[in-house]
């Protein structure tokens, strides 16, 4: 039999889970200790500190009422805790009488919490104080006590109590202007708020963008302006919640021009094949600098009808050249190996563009508001071809990298986008974006220690998003002169140019999801510079110049990156976008090289440089056979299932609802007809979340994701009801962020403290197959979100959809796992 003839579709699996009622046990809880105060003395300077507020409010009050102010009185007050003791911020809040926690930050050994009062309500904070020097709880204790004893000092909060960006890019100086990131409150009517705050900006001589985005509990405008003109007008100005730069204008690598002949081109045009415009195939929308669909290698795969701008005075044209290499890449992938060779060459898709940069235009508010644009750019061919099944690839970043994996109002947006918040996830979609690039040339040869201390860009940190980082083999310099160089990565290392989010705080997902080859650089004694010969060769923009030019870094990755999952979403046109996300994530493989530069032990290496390993190189360099095919001894199961998280009975608070058993058509007698040979099962789980920014907390019941999904699989010698009471156990340590539970299995790669980072989590066990025969039982289960926490929204009842994707290896051996579980699937599973 030949190699084609052993490729198997995947298995589809339905019906596989049955859903069952939550119990999670008691138990558990706690938090940390606040140590008691002098109880008179500490709760009458917190009172006198209050009652110095009430000039401050009568103040704001005339400036608000001058201003034009109608309605929504108030302040904004600044709380300061004590050193190395948590705020219980949450209590600060009180929704019903529209006291509202705006942001949450950390200075130090500090928590700073800024509360907007409303006029006349500044009493509750008064009698929360007085209740804590007048009356005690059951147990004896103040009441109030967690929260008035951690209280060091209460003000009239300041610009830089609104500033929730890095401090380091705050504005120096009073004349400095910029244009601000404002986020507003909701407030009952969204309308409402902005157009009174906009009224009020441009009264008081602010510039405000027309673009706006919206979140589930903000709103985000640009508002341009100088320190001092926002320090003058912040108390009026009453409605704004957070502040933060607006990012420069998106940046990307230069291309270097190597010297090509013309007849490449007709030679490659002639073994060229792709679909005809009438044809339904998937499409790769590529948001850029526009494509030029005059390029002969183009033309076939690009009308002019699929060309468009964010803003309908742009030309379609692409004057900077970024989009068209783009465009090439996603098309045709590496054009070196297509010229040398003269096999065909088929592509499966077609291209869409979206203008979205143009330098011409990069000084207005707008183009600093990247997830307005976005939010155009996507809707352009949408509402042009609303039925095609396509993806987008973006591989434009914000030029720094100062949010650290803090969702920002793009990442944001893109998640929105994903997930289709506004039609109730009914047509989700997949983004293919860039992770940015380490650009600096002297840091190029701190190598591999530059990409640790390098972040990755505003969008990269989307959750919902396929987020793409580089890899090299091209290692063989051919300029001539260039003797004294070279290459800087290793064949099958972390390309030099790829951020990573190693300075990333813990709970933030793991990213890059994956990697592709994004070229190399080269270094002699004295610098270090980009080289054509490792590059990746592609299409150029200027064709009176010349038909190829060369690419790199984390640009051409993501390109690469998209035409393989539009590759898969041709060959598989029912599968979800999650789906499809997942099965790129699960066919990755980390490189020889990789794991010599970020493990310790490769051979047997522990789960926390696993998770250092997957910071730097995600889950590795996806490979397009595999995310394609099963074979005898190596397949793949995909469940495409959903659940409801929550549920929300009577008066009562949301809790958890359901959890899904999965029964798989396991392999049992050929599992263990091989006892000890060690197999491999990798378990992927790829769900959409929706995304609630604000700077309130990452653990708060203001948390970022609508919901968090799990998986836990069944272990040897284990009965059904242990591991519904293991997966109970696990729920709860995540709902309280204790670690009480059941421990974890050694066989896995990255274990359950490590994987369940952001909205895609795989890992890989590794044992006996033996051991694996027991192991055909799966359960996802739910952990809190805002959902949940936040019912004054109404989405506690909501459907999570989610894939799960399970695969059997045993590479090293000749056995029919595949024939043994179709015959299995053709007699229903018995659940």
């Amino acid at each position: 039999m030949t190699e084609e003839q052993q490729k198997r579709k995947h298995f589809i699996l339905d019906q596989t889970a049955t859903s069952e009622a939550f119990r999670p046990p008691g138990g558990g809880g706690g938090g940390s200790a606040v140590p008691a105060r002098d109880r008179q003395r500490h709760g009458a300077a917190l009172l006198k500190q209050v009652s110095d507020l009430k000039p401050e409010i009568e103040k704001a009050h005339v400036d608000q009422e001058a201003a034009g102010l109608e309605e929504g009185f108030g302040l904004q007050i600044e709380f300061e805790s004590f050193p190395d003791i948590e705020l219980a911020f949450e209590s600060l809040a009180a929704e019903r009488s529209n006291i509202e926690l705006l942001n949450v930050r950390h200075e130090g050994d500090k928590t700073l919490a800024t509360v907007f009062v409303p006029d006349g309500k500044l009493f509750i904070l008064e009698n929360k104080i007085k209740a804590y020097l007048e009356q005690d709880t059951e147990k004896g204790e103040p009441r109030n006590r967690k929260l008035v004893d951690a209280i060091r000092s209460i003000r009239v909060a300041s610009v830089k109590a609104l500033w929730t960006d890095d401090p380091e890019v705050f504005p120096q100086s009073e004349d400095e202007e910029l244009w601000w990131e404002v986020w507003l409150p909701v407030r009952g009517v969204r309308k409402v708020v902005v157009d009174q705050f906009r009224e009020l900006a441009e009264g008081l001589g602010f510039r405000v963008g027309q673009g706006q985005i919206e979140f589930p509990e903000r709103t985000v405008l640009l508002v341009h302006g100088s320190l001092g003109q926002m320090q003058r007008s912040v108390l009026t100005l009453n409605s704004i919640a957070e502040l933060r730069r607006a990012k420069e204008t998106a940046d990307f690598f230069d291309s270097l021009p190597p010297e090509e002949q013309s007849e490449w081109v007709d030679d490659l045009e002639q073994r060229m094949s792709v679909p005809a415009e009438d044809e339904v195939v998937p499409h790769v929308c590529v948001l850029d600098t526009g494509i030029n669909n005059g390029h002969p290698l183009l033309a076939p795969a690009l009308s002019d009808t699929d060309l468009h701008t964010v803003d309908p005075n742009w030309v379609t044209d692409d004057r900077e050249g970024h989009g068209t290499e783009m465009g090439g890449l996603v098309l045709l992938g590496d054009l070196t190996p297509a010229l040398d060779s003269k096999d065909d060459v088929i592509s499966s898709h077609r291209l869409e563009s979206v203008k979205i940069l143009d330098r011409n235009h990069s000084n207005t508010g707008d183009s600093r508001h990247h997830g307005y644009l976005t939010i155009q750019a996507v809707s352009r061919p949408e509402i042009s071809a609303p039925k095609r099944q396509r993806v987008f690839s973006m591989a434009v970043t914000a030029r720094d990298n100062r949010d650290r994996g803090r969702p920002s109002a793009w990442s944001a947006t893109i998640d929105r986008l994903a997930v289709d918040y506004e039609n109730q996830g009914e047509t989700p979609r997949l983004f293919v974006i860039s992770a940015g690039n380490v650009n600096d040339p002297d840091a190029w040869a701190q190598y591999p220690g530059s990409n640790s201390t390098d972040g990755i860009h505003d969008p990269g940190q989307a959750w919902n998003a396929l987020t793409v980082g580089a890899v090299t083999e091209l290692i063989h310099i051919t300029e001539p002169d260039a003797d004294d160089y070279q290459p800087i990565a290793p064949a099958g290392g972390l390309s030099p140019f790829s951020t990573t989010s190693q300075t990333w705080q813990p709970h933030w997902p793991l990213k890059p999801d994956v990697v592709f080859e994004g070229g190399n650089a080269a270094k002699d004694a004295f610098s270090a510079v980009p080289m054509p010969s490792l590059s990746l060769l592609t299409t150029n923009a200027d064709l009176q110049q010349r038909l190829f030019t060369t690419t790199n870094a984390t640009s051409a990755a993501t390109a690469l990156a998209a035409r393989m999952v539009a590759q898969l979403m041709a060959e598989y046109p029912d599968l979800q976008p999650e789906t499809i996300r997942g099965l790129t994530v699960h066919s990755a493989e980390w490189t020889p090289e990789m794991k010599r530069q970020f493990l310790a032990n490769p051979a047997k290496p522990n789960k926390g440089e696993v998770a250092h390993l997957v910071r730097h190189c995600g889950f590795g360099n996806p490979d397009l056979e595999r995310a394609l095919w099963s074979v005898e001894n190596s397949l793949t199961l995909i469940c495409e299932d959903s659940l409801h998280p929550f549920i929300k009975e009577g008066g009562n608070a949301p809790k958890l609802r359901d959890m899904n058993l999965h029964q798989l058509p396991w392999p049992l007698e050929e599992l263990q007809d091989l006892g000890e040979t060690e197999v491999e099962m990798r378990v992927t789980l790829s769900y959409f979340i929706e995304p609630n920014p604000s700077a309130r907390g990452v653990k708060s019941r203001y948390r970022y994701e609508s919901h968090g999904l799990r998986f836990e699989v069944k272990r040897p010698h284990e009965s059904d009801d242990d591991f519904r009471t293991r997966i109970n156990v696990a729920a709860r340590d995540q709902e309280e962020q204790s670690t009480t539970g059941s421990g974890d299995d050694p066989n896995w790669l990255i274990g359950t403290r490590n994987r369940h980072r952001g909205s895609v989590h795989s890992d890989i066990w590794r044992g006996p197959a033996a051991d694996l025969t027991s192991r055909g039982l799966i359960a996802v289960f739910p952990v809190s979100g805002w959902w949940k926490l936040r019912p004054k929204l109404e989405r506690y009842n909501q459907q999570a959809n989610y894939s799960l994707i399970v695969s059997i290896r045993a590479p090293e051996v000749d056995v029919a796992l595949y024939s043994a579980i179709e015959n299995r699937v053709k007699v229903p599973v018995e659940v």
